[in-house]
C-alpha cells in the first residue's frame, strides 16, 4: 500500500538531541548580569561559564538596565564610618555628608533634627524617604 511505498523512501531518520533548555530564575539572571557588569570585556567569558549564548546575556542585560530606569533613582544604604576628632567645645559639633555621586556638606555647631533633615534634603533634591 501507500504506507510501505512511504516508508521505503525514508533511508534513515535519525534524532539529534539539542540538549535541555534550561530555565533560568530571575535571581539566577540578575547574579549573572551584575557578574558579566564586573569589568571589560566579561559579556563572552560570563556566558561561557554558564553556558549560554552572548546574545542571551545581553538580552538579559538590556532587560536590567531597562528596570532599572524604570524604577527611577534609586537610594541604597551605604556604609557609615565614625572618625574621632578632637574634642569640641561645648554646644558646638560638626557633622559631614558625602553621598556616593560626590555632593559634600558640612554642618558645624548646634544641630537639631530639622535642619539635619533639611539639610540632606537639599543635598538630594528632596528625593529622602
Amino acid at each position: 500500500m501507500d504506507r510501505d511505498k512511504d516508508s521505503a523512501r525514508i533511508g534513515r531518520l535519525e534524532v539529534v538531541e539539542t540538549g535541555r533548555r534550561r530555565r533560568w530564575s530571575e535571581d539566577e539572571k540578575l547574579r549573572i548580569v551584575m557578574e558579566s557588569l564586573q569589568g571589560s570585556r566579561q559579556v563572552s567569558a560570563t556566558a561561557r561559564r554558564y553556558g549560554i549564548s552572548r546574545s542571551l546575556l545581553l538580552k538579559w542585560r538590556r532587560l536590567f538596565r531597562a528596570e532599572q530606569n524604570e524604577a527611577g533613582p534609586r537610594l541604597d544604604f551605604v556604609p557609615a564610618t565614625v572618625i574621632a576628632e578632637p574634642a569640641v567645645p561645648t554646644g558646638g559639633g560638626a557633622i559631614e555628608i558625602e553621598l556616593a555621586a560626590g555632593a559634600r556638606m558640612r554642618i558645624t555647631g548646634v544641630v537639631d533634627e530639622a535642619t539635619l533633615k533639611a539639610a540632606v534634603a537639599a543635598l538630594t533634591d528632596g528625593r529622602t524617604r
